[in-house]
Parts: structure tokens; C-alpha cells; sequence
């Protein structure tokens, strides 16, 4: 029954999908010295005219600064942190990032306002960032391939969506659509691939070496018509707090070491076999990311990838065939579990997510939605079936 009835909330997002079509901001003064007198009135009277004119400055510039408007901050719709306004309303891109450790380090995936982590077949996890400015990001990879479900998480964001391959039996027909703007390797299954958009390394073997050549890119975007901005009636993810505020989860419990997988790098719930886990540095506020038994760093800097948010998101799903292709369910009404991270404290509740084109929410045990710190988060989907898997310290 379960997969009965997830198997056909997947064919009605396809039918939804398919039906869209997402193509269609110092004065002087003469002093006459007659005499001694005069001289010494004079001074007096240009000293009283100046006070007085002084007087009237200040006044002047106390009615401006009563009169001026604060300085307008413009905040980015993917952080919450302060952006410039150029980038105010600039649409966000999705990228397919391999996991594998034979992948790793990935390159730019520090630049990512929000990655999420998956399952997928082979009991190892694949990761989707969401870049904000991905213009600026000198190197992205290297670039996975497709799974039906990566593809709903990037429309949460109205974000253009780049891959490389794809399981064409379960996703092609979603990736051909007017639903989605794709940016796809030439491979077979496309119909309209982005010729331009990838390039091939020398520092590693195949399939591990395909990277995003950003002219390319940006070329197969003009080419495509695909819109540079967010579309009409675009609602963000999160709700944050308000700039140089801090939510703290007063009532939360504490959760300073998180294992979306368990400490068993044999289990089959894909987070354990990378062996994922985020410890909090009280120092910083922020969460940072291991795997594979060391810190999880971007190739290109160098750096520790760390987080101000952690979200566990709690969902059915089911394996698809003999090829262990999986596939997860993401809408629902508050019937499934989510768990919330910030400053070291852990909200648990339920997450709602009712139409394809709208975001996930997530919501306390009262029914509040939870409101987080701007900045990076990193989203666990964790399958139901391996939730008691998860281990929180």
C-alpha cells in the first residue's frame, strides 16, 4: 500500500510538471579698521552672525537626519545573509555533485547556500547544492548524474538544474519537460543537451572528472531562453531571523554531534557507508561536516565545509528495481518527522510540502514554523525506514 500510494504521488507530480511551463529591480567679511572701537565691534558682530549661523547648521542638519530613511539591506531569498542589490532576485542553480569517495573533495561546493544529501543506489549518498552567485564560483564539480527525486528538491527553489547523465527510465521524460530548466551533458536519453556547459578533467579517471566551464554555462542559458530570475509569486524556504539577531532554540534540546546514518559504516541507509556526521564548534556557532573518516573539505580552498543550520528530513521511499534504483517521497502534510539544528540545540517536529513548485516547511511540535540563522544549511533526507539508524549527541 505504501508504495502504491508514493508511486502515485510521483506520477502526479509528473503530470503537474509536465503541464508547466516555467519560462514565462568660509564665509569672509570686511572689517574696516577706523580704530580701536570699531575694529573690536566689528569682531564682535561677525562672531554673533557666525554663531548664528552655525546655530542654523546644526538645526538644518538635525531636520535631515530626522527626515533620512535607514539604509535599505537587501537579504538573499536562498541564506538570509546580506547580498548586494543586483543579486536580489537572481535565480539560484542546482548541481548533481558526486560523493563517491574516488569524487572527492568536491570543488566550489563551499560556495552552496544549501546542499542536500541522498541516498541512491549502491547505499552511498549524492549531494545537490544550490548556488546563489554561481557565476562567481571559478569550479564546480565534479558533476553526477540525475535521480527523479533531486529534481524536486531544486524545483522547492525555482533553480535552473545541472547534471551530468541520468537514470532515463525514471527521470527522462521529467527532464525533457517544459517543467524543467534543464542543463544536461549530451548524453543519451536528452533530447536538448547543453553542449557547453561541461567539461572533462585530467586530474581524474571517468566519471569523476566532469566539471561546469561557466562560459559554457552562461552560454546554454542565453541559448536555452531560460529566465535569470525568480518566477512570479517565488516564496523562500526559510523563514530567518532578523540580521544581527540570533535564534537559539531556548527550548530545544541539546545536539552537538549528529550521525544521519548511525556509527555503523555497515548499514544499508546510505549516510552510514560515507560515515556523514556534523559536529558543533560552540566557538563559531557553526556545524562542521566529516566523512570518510576525516574533515569534509572543498578541493579548491582548502577549507572545512561548515554550517549554520542542519536539517534532518524524514521520509517514506522504496527500492524500484533489481538495480537498487530508489525512489522518496516529498509531499506530505505534517505526517512526517523533521528535525531542526541551530546553535546547538534541536527542534523536532513535522515538515509540510503540498505542491510541487512550493517549498518544504518545517514546523515545531506546536505547529510553529521553525525559524533558523542566516547562512549555509545542509538537508539530510533520511529514509523512514532507517530511522532509528540516526544517532544525535
Amino acid at each position: 500500500m505504501q508504495k502504491r500510494a508514493l508511486a502515485l504521488a510521483l506520477g502526479l507530480s509528473m503530470l503537474l510538471l509536465t503541464a508547466c511551463d516555467t519560462s514565462k529591480i568660509a564665509p569672509t567679511s570686511g572689517v574696516i579698521k577706523e580704530s580701536v572701537e570699531e575694529s573690536i565691534a566689528a569682531e564682535e558682530s561677525a562672531m554673533a552672525e557666525e554663531s548664528i549661523e552655525q546655530a542654523e547648521a546644526i538645526d538644518n542638519v538635525e531636520e535631515s537626519s530626522e527626515e533620512a530613511e535607514p539604509e535599505q539591506v537587501f537579504r538573499s531569498r536562498l541564506s538570509g545573509e546580506e547580498i548586494t542589490y543586483n543579486f536580489l532576485d537572481h535565480r539560484p542553480l542546482a548541481v548533481m555533485l558526486n560523493n563517491i569517495k574516488e569524487g572527492c573533495p568536491q570543488s566550489g561546493i563551499e560556495e552552496a547556500s544549501i546542499v542536500y544529501e541522498c541516498p541512491v543506489e549502491g547505499r552511498i549518498t549524492r549531494l545537490m547544492g544550490i548556488f546563489d552567485q554561481y557565476e562567481k564560483v571559478p569550479k564546480i564539480g565534479s558533476i553526477r548524474s540525475s535521480r527523479d527525486y533531486y529534481v524536486y528538491l531544486a524545483l522547492e527553489y525555482d533553480a535552473l538544474y545541472a547534471h551530468f547523465g541520468q537514470a532515463t527510465v525514471y527521470v527522462g521524460e521529467l527532464l525533457n519537460s517544459t517543467g524543467v530548466d534543464n542543463l544536461s551533458g549530451a548524453v543519451s536519453g536528452i533530447e536538448r543537451p547543453a553542449n557547453n556547459t561541461y567539461y572533462r578533467s585530467n586530474d581524474r579517471k571517468p566519471p569523476h572528472n566532469v566539471y561546469i566551464d561557466m562560459e559554457g554555462l552562461l552560454k546554454d542559458r542565453e541559448e536555452f531562453e531560460y529566465r535569470t530570475t525568480y518566477r512570479t509569486g517565488f516564496q523562500e524556504k526559510f523563514t530567518y531571523c532578523d540580521l544581527g539577531d540570533r535564534a537559539t532554540f531556548a527550548n530545544g534540546k541539546d545536539a552537538t554531534v549528529m550521525y544521519p546514518g548511525g556509527k555503523d559504516a555497515k548499514a544499508k541507509n546510505g549516510f552510514a557507508a560515507v560515515q556523514a556526521r556534523f559536529e558543533y564548534n560552540k566557538e563559531d556557532g557553526k556545524y562542521y561536516r566529516y566523512q570518510y573518516g576525516d574533515a569534509h573539505i572543498d578541493g579548491e580552498t582548502g577549507n572545512q565545509l561548515k554550517y549554520d543550520n542542519v536539517v534532518f528530513q524524514y521520509c517514506d521511499g522504496f527500492v524500484r528495481d533489481s538495480k537498487d534504483y530508489l525512489a522518496f517521497g516529498l509531499l506530505g502534510d505534517r505526517v512526517n518527522k523533521c528535525q531542526v539544528f541551530t546553535d546547538g540545540k534541536m527542534v523536532e517536529g513535522t515538515w509540510s510540502r503540498t505542491e510541487i513548485y512550493q517549498p518544504t516547511k518545517y514546523y515545531d511540535g506546536d505547529g510553529n514554523e521553525v525559524v533558523v540563522n542566516p547562512g549555509k544549511t545542509w538537508i539530510c533526507i533520511i529514509w523512514n525506514d532507517y530511522a532509528d539508524d540516526v544517532v544525535i549527541e
